[in-house]
């Protein structure tokens, strides 16, 4: 064994790649059809964990529920984790290391959820052209690098253009008073 300590001799001139030369399948889990879900209910050295399993080609998703350590129950349907989403959150410990934890990365299902349906009730009071501009970037934010809903424009000059209000709820009422108001505009013209 080598008793040299410090850095390499020699810097190595690429990256290690996992699976390089081999063709990629779409519809497998981790492919661009069925990707990987997120990491959540663990502890930010857990997600560097499995971020880095996921990252090296050394991820194993789950095939069926596993058994939670605390419940007894088969609910845990993340991979590498040893507790259910209900115990890691009703307890306060990681879902993946057990231990005590402040906070916990990622977001809960129930918080996911009534997003969404708020998202959805301001599409439904959006006009087509603004609805289907929120559906698009919305689809472009889930297909890998860029995670934010805000567009991205090279000069930030003509971002208020785009929306005008600061939330999307307060976009929502603002489409429907001009509704509204055109509605009113033309039952006027009808009574002359």
């Amino acid at each position: 064994m080598s008793k040299r300590q410090g850095p390499p001799k020699h810097q190595n001139t690429y990256a290690w790649k996992p699976n390089l030369g081999r063709k990629i399948n779409e519809t497998e889990p981790g492919g661009r059809f069925r990707p990987l879900s997120e990491i959540t209910g663990v502890c930010q050295r857990c997600r560097d964990q499995i971020d880095w399993k996921r990252r090296y080609g050394k991820y194993k998703p789950i095939v069926e529920p596993a058994k939670c350590q605390k419940c007894s129950k088969r609910a845990v349907r993340q991979a590498y984790h040893n507790v259910c989403r209900d115990c890691s959150k009703n307890l306060g410990i990681c879902a993946k290391c057990c231990t005590r934890v402040n906070e916990l990365v990622g977001r809960d299902v129930k918080e996911e959820e009534t997003e969404r349906k708020a998202l959805e009730e301001a599409i439904k009071g959006a006009r087509e052209r603004e609805r289907r501009t929120l559906l698009r970037i919305m689809n472009k934010g889930k297909g890998g690098e860029s995670e934010s809903p805000v567009p991205k424009i090279a000069d930030r000059s003509r971002e208020g253009d785009i929306f005008p209000a600061a939330t999307l709820d307060e976009y929502a009422e603002q489409a429907r008073d001009q509704e509204d108001d055109s509605d009113e505009e033309a039952g006027e013209f009808v009574e002359d």
